[in-house]
């Protein structure tokens, strides 16, 4: 555990970077533009921050890695860049009834294992999520109520009730489409099974995935040989991999890590608003925090000027709420949070606030910074008599207790984007009361009336209305502290081609990504 604090000069500077707004779109993502030919030779390696879970499950987080990685592909795309749905393994959709969107799959597109992409095998895939013991967080028998095939090329997907952004959820990693050989007794097998422009060949558990070139891919010619993947969960490890070229690729760089990074000349650092916001969870669920008030005093002990300038060395914002104020869901009233020890020890006393123990802070350590943050936020609450400890986790090992409710507090980031690219997702899964990421455990009546209203509204601005609301009720019930909006922010090896950076962290190997000879 580390309780390392910046210099108070630091702490106390000015926030000196400004963020541009993500708005919709979410991001002013950067391209590495080809100056020479791709080796088709190369192979390629990419540290990741994250390692699979859950014998890949494509319900699961694990999703992520196959669709990074080029194996899993969706029926459709989000591009975040031009905000739109586009097509992928379906070629168009229309809303063929107020309950029914039906998908047209394209044609000629193998299965790495030399089958036919079909309706049929689609709609096996759907249901194999929609089945799942543990739901997908975009795509459930909540909000989809049956796939099924209208004819050899055509799938259907039904609804319970009016819901306009079915094709944003089938944009969803969750939703990617394996051959039915991958579906196993055992689990699920996606080697060789997918439809993307890399196979997986072999894995090391927990360390990394190897990939070899789809030479039948059906998007074109890929780039590549092949391609490595490393689940690198050290922020500090991943930025020093891409800097001595041990790793071609890096994702989620630390801040402490830039300027080094920015020095080197074999090194390009890409930035790109991100609709993420690293946040204080805090346990609605468990005493002391049950008590909106204390909560609030939480939130009024921290001073999130500082720690934007210092831990983020002012590449972050702070944060106004669950939302970024460029956001077009945010609404108008976005006040910035204000330090104000007096009033957080006022409301603790309100609220018959004793220590009777430590509250401890989860710091996930895949964030490198929020060994940092975690020290910052336990000295701001000492001002006001709460005494906190800190503990340093991987995600997946905290997991299980932050969901089952047996913890205090928890230092994480969310996508609001990242379910589905939109943030009825988000507000969903986070935070109704049956919620399936509800990490917060917060239900409240009303926020979920305006939730499922939003959920079945097709005007957009009115939609974008509801949001609002609902992330008013969010903010007024102190439900976590939102602390800074961050950037995301990869590294790439100066010899690699065609890399377009994806701040969803869904894209990073395509067909078109190549590699100079060395």
């Amino acid at each position: 555990m580390r309780s390392l604090l910046r210099p108070p000069a630091l702490i106390a500077a000015a926030l000196t970077l400004t963020l541009s707004g993500c708005g919709f779109s979410g991001t002013q993502t950067q391209a590495s533009q080809p100056s020479a030919a791709a080796d088709t030779s190369q192979r390629i390696v990419v540290d990741n921050f994250r390692a699979p879970v859950a014998n890949w499950a494509v319900e699961s987080d694990a999703a992520y890695i196959l669709s990074l990685s080029g194996c899993l592909e969706t029926l459709t795309t989000f591009n975040q860049a031009e905000g739109k749905v586009l097509p992928s393994l379906a070629t168009e959709w229309k809303q063929t009834s107020p309950l029914d969107w039906d998908f047209s799959i394209r044609q000629g597109v193998k299965f790495q294992d030399g089958t036919d992409l079909t309706a049929e095998s689609v709609v096996s895939a759907l249901n194999h999520v929609l089945d799942a013991k543990v739901p997908a967080r975009a795509f459930n028998r909540t909000m989809i109520s049956s796939v099924t095939t209208v004819d050899a090329q055509t799938v259907r997907v039904s609804t319970p009730a009016e819901n306009p952004l079915v094709p944003y959820r089938l944009a969803s990693v969750n939703t990617g489409i394996l051959s039915p050989a991958a579906y196993k007794a055992e689990g699920l097998d996606p080697f060789g099974h997918c439809t993307g422009p890399f196979t997986p060949v072999s894995e090391k558990a927990k360390q990394s995935l190897t990939l070899d070139r789809n030479e039948n891919y059906w998007g074109g010619d890929v780039q590549l040989a092949g391609a490595e993947i490393r689940f690198i969960t050290n922020g500090a490890t991943r930025a020093a991999q891409v800097q001595t070229g041990e790793a071609d690729i890096s994702l989620s760089i630390p801040v402490a890590s830039l300027a080094a990074l920015k020095a080197d000349d074999g090194v390009s650092v890409l930035g790109a608003d991100s609709p993420r916001t690293a946040t204080l969870y805090m346990n609605n669920g468990r005493a002391p925090l049950d008590d909106v008030d204390v909560r609030k005093a939480i939130r009024d002990a921290l001073d999130l000027d500082a720690l934007a300038a210092s831990v983020y060395e002012g590449a972050a914002l702070p944060a106004t709420g669950p939302f970024a104020p460029s956001e077009p869901w945010a609404g108008e009233k976005q006040d910035k949070q204000q330090q104000n020890l007096e009033q957080a020890r006022k409301r603790l006393a309100e609220a018959g606030y004793t220590a009777d123990r430590p509250l401890e802070i989860i710091a996930i350590v895949e964030r490198a910074e929020f060994a940092d943050v975690a020290a910052v936020v336990q000295e701001n609450l000492k001002n006001i008599g709460i005494p906190v400890t800190i503990q340093s986790k991987e995600y997946a090992s905290a997991e299980p207790d932050v969901l089952a409710g047996n913890y205090d507090m928890l230092l994480s980031q969310r996508n609001r984007l990242i379910d589905i690219a939109d943030p009825i997702g988000f507000l969903t899964a986070d935070y109704t009361c049956k919620g399936t990421y509800n990490l917060s455990h917060f239900c409240d009546p009303e926020y979920d009336r305006i939730i499922a209203e939003a959920a079945t509204t097709v005007d957009t601005t009115e939609r974008y209305k509801l949001y609002a609301e609902a992330g008013q009720i969010l903010q007024d019930k102190a439900v976590n502290a939102w602390l800074v909006n961050e950037q995301a922010t990869d590294a790439i090896r100066k010899n690699v081609l065609s890399y377009e950076q994806d701040p969803l962290s869904r894209y990073v190997l395509t067909a078109k990504t190549g590699k100079a000879a060395s």
